[in-house]
């Protein structure tokens, strides 16, 4: 593989890695291998810490396809944690409310979750990167200042109920670009009458790429030196 020239790899990022960890062991592997000192790489599309799944990443010439990868549709398992939230949406923070779940049953779960699909406006998470006057909303949130963050115009193409077992429920989700997995919670949560907030993530596709033709992010460095090697 001609990692310099470019190459596309698919990665299943591992639990507690940040996104830029990923791509600096990469980086910093193909350049101890090849006896380089910079390579340009990046991925398309971000997956936050607790989460896990696909990530595409691109070497070299390959990193002008980034944006074009980003635009492409994503499907997200995603665990909820009913009645109750958290600052950061997701087992970042600690939970801050509780609320009741008596009164939910699958079938208003079922009929709720319909509501989410096709064009939705989504605010952000406070713990989230987008910039406001050219600081990351996070920044914010971990000193402690209130912020307001605009809705963003979204798709959600499909939503599906996989598992109910209160108070946790599992969901399928395909949907596009900008979409936070992490806001939707808080936003069926809502429409629940109760609360809720992430409790795993994990991205299955990206476009056609599944799981399935993913490296095991954890072994991402013998995976390098495998496909140098040959």
């Amino acid at each position: 593989m001609d990692f310099i020239e470019g190459e596309i790899l698919y990665v299943n990022k591992p639990l507690h890695w940040t996104s830029f960890t990923l791509v600096k062991k990469l980086r910093n592997k193909i350049c101890r291998k090849l006896n380089i000192k910079k390579l340009k790489v990046g991925h398309a599309g971000t997956l936050d810490p607790l989460a896990t799944g696909v990530m595409i990443i691109c070497t070299g010439k390959k990193t002008k396809l980034i944006e074009t990868f980003q635009y492409q549709t994503k499907e997200y398992i995603a665990t909820l944690q009913l009645g109750a939230t958290t600052p950061s949406f997701d087992q970042e923070t600690e939970i801050d409310q509780e609320y009741p779940v008596d009164h939910i049953t699958k079938e208003l779960v079922e009929e709720k979750l319909k509501t989410f699909v096709g064009e939705i406006w989504q605010v952000p998470p406070v713990y989230s990167a987008c910039k406001v006057d050219g600081r990351r909303a996070y920044d914010y949130a971990r000193e402690g200042e209130e912020i307001e963050l605009k809705p963003k115009l979204l798709v959600i193409d499909e939503i599906e109920l996989l598992a109910y077992n209160l108070p946790i429920i599992k969901i399928r989700v395909v949907c596009s670009k900008g979409t936070y997995i992490r806001a939707l919670a808080r936003d069926i949560g809502q429409a629940l009458g109760s609360g809720a907030h992430l409790a795993g993530l994990e991205r299955t596709r990206v476009g056609e790429v599944t799981l399935d033709d993913c490296i095991d992010g954890a072994m991402i460095e013998d995976a390098i030196e495998a496909l140098i090697t040959e």
